[in-house]
């Protein structure tokens, strides 16, 4: 861009501002909500309130088909980056 051109466009410097500011916490909130860490720490919690008793053989296969089909889901979008990258 050209000095004319930033001349311009300088009343928009806010609101680029402001845009590069929500990508950053959309970026953020991915990471955060696709990050197989804390899915796979609930899996073997999970399977440690089974072998304690906490819970019996129903709730924990109810509860770990959910927490897979998550892993599954972020390991997906985990691919789906690197693809793109």
């Amino acid at each position: 861009m050209g000095l004319i051109s930033h001349l311009l466009t300088l009343p928009l410097a806010p609101v680029r501002g402001t845009t590069w500011v929500l990508d950053q916490v959309v970026l953020a909130a991915e990471r955060e909500h696709y990050d197989p860490g804390p899915v796979r720490t609930r899996l073997a919690e999970l399977e440690r309130e089974l072998l304690s008793g906490g819970i019996d053989e129903e709730e924990f296969d109810r509860r770990e088909d959910e927490l897979l089909d998550r892993l599954a889901e972020c390991e997906a979008h985990q691919r789906r980056l690197n693809e793109n990258s």
